[in-house]
């Protein structure tokens, strides 16, 4: 199988750390993002959480082989492969979470644009898909008078060597905007970029006690700072609770999905086109466009003699294990000024929705006796958020209501590997941290005092705060 995967030039990297250098403090009394921070194995493997045993190693690497895989329509000769489309954004896990290796999220160079065309694909690029800009989805706000909120693929698999006859249109993505904020433009549209899944299987791992007694902390101080974050609350009001249990959801832009495997098998439908056990139906059911495959795509596996155990697991079974035992994001190491900015981070509020750290409680991972896993039972976790949704705002809002998250509300986003991401907040409007922290305060926004609290600082403490959130 071809990969994708986006390696920079040494170029680019000296002129960014330039850049950086320059810009390490405050410039004429104007405090600076400092820029992107390089990872050690920029470009390489991604890193496995500490402890694991023999068996967690080997689904773990199973699942990162899978990850890299480039999917086609038809004509894989191994198990894994086929089903891409009928309408798709990408045919790879990890060209989407590439930055700054496998698991992290849009990378510098977007490589959408040879995805449109691959193997003689037809697809135009949407204006919102610039090779300097993130990678986005695409939902709509409405189709025909009424919500929708849905996911619309960028690309059809019309044209393909592999697809046959298929003939199905793209969608019309309407009035251009400016192409790397993806603002402006035909307001029925709105966009998320992809998280970074670092830590995943720790995050996981956080008990909805550990959740429920972080939200109900500090409750003085939140209230005077307007902050009263709730799970996606589907159920009670008070919490990102799943329809199904009841009990606390947490991945997604809106905490929408409630596990690891809920979110491989959203993502392998929603973005690859991919039909699983999760999710049974395609996405669009064009005769000519199935590619002869059966539905779902992706099931577990009747193994041929010789195969290895692990070939039993269906795709998204595999990508579920390799999330949950990737490694949690770096620090840099500290220095008088992130220090300052630590403490300036707490003082200011911010900490009151991006909760520095909680706890994990005992977790059994796949390939696991049923001991609990030492890689993921009864460790910190350095996330940086509380895990709930919160209004964010008229600034923010996207108009989409999923789950008990409203058409202004976002879960926390986890700052833990912020600073060495390129695009930021849901829709990747900007790749300045300033801007971020500014696009926090708004009308009905829970986070404009804290952002207020920000802009009063001196610039010298700013600058601290900013480079400080580039050590995470």
């Amino acid at each position: 199988m071809r990969k994708a995967i986006v390696r920079r030039s040494p170029r680019y990297w000296l002129g960014l750390f330039a850049v950086s250098a320059l810009f390490s403090g405050a410039v004429l009394g104007q405090a600076v993002d400092p820029g992107v921070r390089r990872a050690s194995n920029e470009g390489g493997s991604p890193l496995p959480l500490a402890n694991m045993s023999s068996d967690e190693a080997t689904f773990y690497q199973d699942g990162l082989a899978r990850f890299a895989t480039v999917e086609v329509v038809s004509g894989a000769t191994a198990i894994q492969g086929n089903g891409l489309g009928p309408r798709f954004n990408s045919d790879q896990c990890s060209s989407c979470h590439s930055q700054p290796y496998i698991g992290g999220s849009s990378p510098a160079v977007n490589p959408l644009l040879q995805v449109a065309t691959a193997d003689g694909a037809t697809n135009a690029t949407p204006w919102f898909i610039v090779p300097n800009g993130p990678i986005r989805e695409a939902r709509f706000v409405q189709s025909n008078g009424v919500p929708d909120g849905n996911v619309h693929a960028l690309f059809v698999i019309t044209g393909r060597s592999d697809a046959g006859a298929c003939s199905i249109a793209q969608p019309n993505f309407g009035a251009a905007g400016e192409s790397l904020t993806g603002q402006g433009g035909n307001s029925n549209v709105v966009f998320r970029i992809p998280t970074p899944i670092f830590g995943a299987g720790l995050i996981e791992a956080v008990p909805d006690s550990a959740i429920l007694a972080n939200a109900a902390a500090n409750a003085t101080a939140k209230q005077q700072m307007g902050v009263h974050g709730h799970p996606n609350a589907i159920l009670s009001g008070s919490t990102n609770r799943s329809a199904n249990d009841g009990t606390i959801t947490r991945f997604g832009w809106k905490a929408q999905n409630k596990s690891l495997l809920m979110f491989a098998g959203e993502a392998y439908n929603v973005e690859m086109g991919i039909s699983n056990q999760l999710f049974p139906q395609e996405r669009d059911e064009t005769p000519n466009c199935q590619g002869g495959n059966a539905t779902p795509n992706d099931t577990n596996n009747f193994l041929p003699a010789g195969a290895q155990p692990i070939s039993v697991l269906s795709d998204i079974e595999a990508f579920a294990d390799f999330m949950r035992m990737l490694a949690a994001p770096v620090p840099a190491t500290s220095t008088p000024s992130t220090r300052n900015g630590k403490q300036l981070f707490t003082d200011i509020g911010c900490a009151l929705c991006h909760t520095p750290a909680l706890r994990t409680g005992t977790s059994i991972a796949s390939g696991s006796p049923r001991g609990p896993s030492p890689a993921l039972s009864n460790q910190p976790v350095a996330l940086y958020s509380d895990l709930l949704v919160h209004h964010m705002g008229t600034g923010l809002a996207d108009g989409i209501t999923q789950g008990g998250a409203g058409p202004d509300e976002f879960r926390t986003a986890p700052l833990w590997g912020l600073g060495q991401r390129i695009f930021f907040l849901h829709d990747g409007r900007t790749s300045d941290l300033i801007q971020a922290i500014a696009a926090h305060a708004s009308q009905s926004s829970e986070a404009t005092l804290v952002a207020q609290n920000f802009t009063a600082l001196t610039a010298e403490d700013q600058q601290d705060l900013l480079n400080f959130l580039r050590t995470l």
